[in-house]
């Protein structure tokens, strides 16, 4: 979207926060408005993340115009907040290809700015990397300045409290802001707490303070009376007393949106010695009133008008997998009263809305919190619960030590239901969900799943559920392919794949939903195609049927070559030492950049028309 000085007079002055710095004090709440109007209409026109980077524009404004960005360092929590700071820092007139193949990236990027100082998809990362960059800056002395921005929840991962907790005990000059978008303190938010903000930042406080406290050293009851004294009275009017126990000077919460209070605020801070905590108070979606209406919804929104009052529908193929599990995980519910449902704050994406208002008692949002999660459940399975994960699969690699210790290494019966396993599009590289397969293949006790259709999915769910011991379902995001749904549930039997097709020379063994492609290119080839449905345990009578037929067998996944089901196909075939070719298809050993679905499956060979092209080139070597 190029810029239109006329509608952006203010905004066309700061296309770099150097130039942003030599603005007035006065233009700011201009720059302001036009930069929330600019994103607007940015994003209506490429989609994205919206709500919560119309919620923390004056906070970008401020942050660049009173730190000396780049050589200070802004770490940025969660990374869908940064569309401003993206506007702000050189790629304003990119914005219109954010997300899009070779375009800009979703979130904050190393590589592709010198202001993104972390590359960050997932949540909770800021204030650990904020405190190493700390640490570094003051062995340099050279008065770098570090901030972290955490927003969006992400504040209640655990990850976010252990670098509290070691910020707070090793005292590094560093500022914590809380964007806290929620509203339940919103009555704290006014002018008193501002009038605080600006003495407590201020320096008259802080020497007061810190004098204070020198002067009471050598008297030790008394300097305890004074800390319990001011913490008792900044807690009459302030939520900071958890903050403070960490070891960190808290301050606000302050409105978010005042930019002149903001500025002020972040100039008195920036001057303070060890860590610092501000809390500011905004609103997801501000100035955009449907979006304030229902952050939720316009959270990630599709191209769009702005004047108009609703998102636009995406035309409907059938049901999403995620609803799939959603409507499954009810009706299994209304059958088994032991079934329990986790969440790490997913409960719109995986599918859960129509469980949590349908069994409410028994539904489980944990925030973002995946180990917490996975260990919950354990400890639900240990008392005879039958509890389900519902978790994305990148998100499931932050659990990895949770799967293996306190689920499977005691053969717990939880299911594990994966969603956006694949390739997810347009979040790119932190969320392709490539690795699933791999990482769980190599764990005693897991079966894992791999439906190729939307049937067979609910089927798989239920035997998963089924089966005694920890098991896992994967499926990608969006919609199936039109099959017809069973309602009656049957469980498979395990480790069993079916064919499809019978061919001759080449056997295609299909794990998941690329099943479709695979089907067209076997087609093309006269190959026999099995859908192997299992990824442990492997169906090995089958493959050494196969390859007691076929010159040569191909193995087509929607994870990483390495160490995934390709990988446990070549294993067997040694283990019972049969010498024939393997093709395995599946994700390279790349980080996989962002794009829609089809545009990366072609572009990595995983259509029909490239599963085609590297067999033949394949057979011709």
């Amino acid at each position: 979207m190029s810029l239109n000085i006329a509608d952006y007079p203010t905004l066309a002055l700061a296309n770099l926060p150097d130039e942003l710095r030599s603005l007035p004090k006065e233009r700011l709440p201009a720059l302001c408005d036009e930069l929330r109007s600019y994103l607007l209409h940015s994003v209506s026109r490429s989609s994205g993340h919206l709500a919560s980077g119309l919620g923390v524009v004056e906070l970008t404004v401020a942050l660049h115009y009173v730190y000396n960005t780049p050589f200070d360092r802004l770490v940025w929590d969660v990374g869908h907040q940064a569309y401003p700071h993206k506007i702000l820092t050189g790629r304003r007139e990119r914005m219109a290809s954010i997300r899009q193949y070779q375009g800009l990236h979703p979130f904050p990027w190393r590589d592709e700015s010198e202001y993104d100082t972390l590359s960050v998809g997932h949540s909770s990362t800021s204030i650990g990397a904020a405190l190493g960059m700390a640490i570094a800056a003051d062995q340099e002395q050279q008065g770098r300045k570090v901030a972290a921005i955490i927003g969006d929840g992400a504040i209640t991962a655990g990850m976010a409290f252990e670098a509290l907790n070691h910020a707070g005990d090793i005292h590094k000059d560093m500022l914590v802001i809380l964007n806290d978008n929620e509203m339940s303190i919103s009555e704290n938010v006014g002018a008193l707490n501002n009038h605080l903000a600006r003495i407590m930042s201020g320096s008259l406080y802080s020497s007061l303070r810190e004098g204070g406290k020198k002067a009471l050293e050598i008297l030790p009851p008394l300097k305890e009376l004074a800390r319990r004294t001011e913490e008792h009275l900044k807690g009459m009017v302030i939520p900071g007393t958890l903050f403070e126990e960490f070891g960190f000077n808290y301050v606000g919460p302050i409105d978010g949106h005042d930019i002149n209070t903001l500025v002020e605020t972040l100039r008195n801070m920036r001057k303070l010695k060890g860590p610092q905590f501000l809390h500011i108070m905004t609103r997801k979606g501000k100035g955009y009133l449907p979006a304030e209406q229902d952050p939720i919804g316009y959270h990630g929104v599709p191209k769009f008008d702005p004047a108009e009052s609703v998102l636009p529908k995406a035309p409907s193929s059938g049901p999403s997998y995620s609803a799939i599990f959603g409507n499954w995980l009810c009706d299994m519910a209304k059958a088994c009263p032991q079934l329990m449902a986790i969440t790490p704050a997913m409960r719109e994406g995986s599918g859960l809305v129509r469980f949590s208002r349908e069994f409410p008692k028994r539904y489980f949002d944990v925030a973002i919190a995946e180990q917490h999660a996975v260990t919950l459940a354990a400890g639900m399975a240990i008392e005879g619960r039958k509890p389900v994960v519902a978790i994305y699969s990148t998100f499931l690699q932050r659990a990895y030590d949770q799967l293996i210790h306190d689920v499977a290494l005691q053969n717990l019966d939880v299911l594990f239901a994966i969603d956006r396993a694949g390739i997810v599009g347009a979040d790119g590289p932190t969320h392709q969900g490539a690795y699933d397969l791999s990482f769980m293949r190599t764990i005693p006790n897991m079966v894992i799943m791999t439906p190729a259709d939307e049937n067979e999915c609910r089927q798989m769910l239920y035997t998963g559920y089924q089966h005694q011991g920890p098991a896992a379902v994967r499926y990608p995001r969006g919609n199936g392919s039109g099959a017809e749904i069973q309602k009656q549930m049957t469980a498979l039997e395990l480790g069993k794949g079916r064919t499809i097709r019978t061919g001759s020379k080449v056997a295609m063994l299909n794990f998941g939903t690329l099943l479709a492609e695979a089907e067209a290119a076997a087609e093309q080839l006269d190959a026999t195609l099995v859908d192997m449905r299992f990824v442990k345990p492997l169906d090995e009578a089958l493959l050494l049927s196969l390859q007691a037929d076929h010159e040569l067998l191909v193995t087509v996944e929607e994870n990483a070559i390495m160490g995934g089901a390709g990988s446990a196909v070549v294993e067997c075939l040694m283990r019972h030492k049969k010498l024939v070719p393997v093709l395995n298809l599946g994700l390279p050993d790349v980080f996989v950049e962002q794009g829609s679905q089809q545009q990366i499956l072609a572009k990595l060979g995983l259509d029909a028309n490239g599963m085609v092209k590297s067999i033949r080139e394949y057979q011709q070597r």
